[in-house]
């Protein structure tokens, strides 16, 4: 099985500044390989708790290489919850790549575990028969500290569901469980990734170099 690697997140970091470098991006150092992906960018402001600034990725099969080449730009481009990521505030950025694995059909709505599968939910919304669907990684019901009812109504929300939440309707949802693995990299040790590799640290266009902050 393919894991999420440093590698992987170096790649994402590399084609967002080549983005803003208008420059290509370097080769990756790892292979690719056909898995479901997602990229998540946070901010880190004044030492305080990392704040999403984007997370986008695909439930189907993807080439590795191209998958985080278009989903580390998406995420942090083009996440409509957010303001696209501004070259300047990559000094503050860190970076998570996820792999998913081992998709499972539930049994029903409950049949999952916090801190160990992501979930993706299918329902039908009764006010106008709209098929709705939404997923969250496996961190992110126990990064919230939500137990597992609160986790699936906030999914129902986020597909979209604006009525009220009953229990009759919970258990109409059609339930997959996954599990991935994932890597984090903050943007200092990039840089660091960057320089013992290639010999000098990467620059932004425009942007002060990291030890100016």
């Amino acid at each position: 099985m393919v894991s999420a690697s440093k590698e992987m997140v170096v790649y994402c970091f590399d084609t967002l500044l080549a983005h803003y470098n208008s420059e290509e991006t370097p080769a990756p150092a790892f292979d690719g390989g056909q898995h479901p992906l997602f990229v998540t960018w946070k901010k880190l402001v004044n030492g305080g708790e990392p704040r999403l600034r984007g997370c986008i990725g695909t439930l189907e099969a993807r080439c590795l290489i191209n998958g985080f080449k278009d989903y580390a730009l998406t995420s942090a481009l083009r996440d409509r919850r957010f303001p696209p990521i501004q070259p300047k505030e990559l000094p503050y950025l860190e970076c998570t790549v996820s792999i998913l694995t081992n998709y499972e059909t539930a049994n029903h709505y409950l049949d999952w575990e916090i801190g160990v599968h992501g979930m993706i939910i299918e329902f039908t919304d009764p006010a106008d028969n709209t098929r709705r669907s939404a997923t969250y990684l496996p961190e992110v019901a126990a990064h919230e500290g939500w137990t597992k009812i609160e986790a699936i109504d906030s999914l129902m929300r986020k597909a979209g569901y604006t009525g009220t939440i009953t229990e009759s309707l919970r258990k109409r949802i059609r339930l997959t469980r996954y599990q991935s693995t994932l890597f984090t990299m903050h943007y200092s040790d990039y840089v660091a990734y960057v320089k013992t590799t290639r010999g000098s640290p990467p620059s932004i266009n425009g942007v002060k170099s990291v030890k100016e902050y």
